[in-house]
């Protein structure tokens, strides 16, 4: 049996029908060269893939790291810095004009009971 998938074997993917076979020696050199090439494609495409593909990735981790550690980071710290007043006009805004809204609606549907039953 072929490690290819659990579903597809060797015989599935060079078949011939029962009442047809060739040379038991042409079915074992064919089955042979079969496994050996799929080996080894695979190991060379992941050769040539691997090694570019991580490195790209690395290389990007490392970037956007950077850029998240040095810029991005201080910049949202100078921003909370400088814009202190508008948390505190905004908490002010929602203290005096939205949280009355919603503490009024909490009590009007405080009363509402569900009940859920099974059939």
């Amino acid at each position: 049996m072929s490690t290819l998938s659990p579903e597809v074997t060797f015989e599935d993917v060079i078949a011939e029908p029962p009442s047809v076979r060739s040379f038991d020696k042409v079915w074992l050199w064919s089955h042979a060269l079969f496994e050996v090439s799929r080996l080894w494609c695979y190991r060379l495409i992941s050769l040539l893939l691997a090694v570019p593909v991580s490195l790209v990735a690395g290389i990007l981790f490392a970037v956007f790291s950077c850029l998240h550690i040095w810029l991005i980071t201080p910049f949202i710290q100078l921003f909370l810095i400088n814009m202190h007043w508008v948390q505190t006009v905004w908490g002010s805004v929602l203290d005096i004009a939205i949280a009355p809204f919603f503490k009024s609606m909490g009590k009007c549907c405080s009363s509402i009971n569900v009940r859920l039953a099974r059939d």
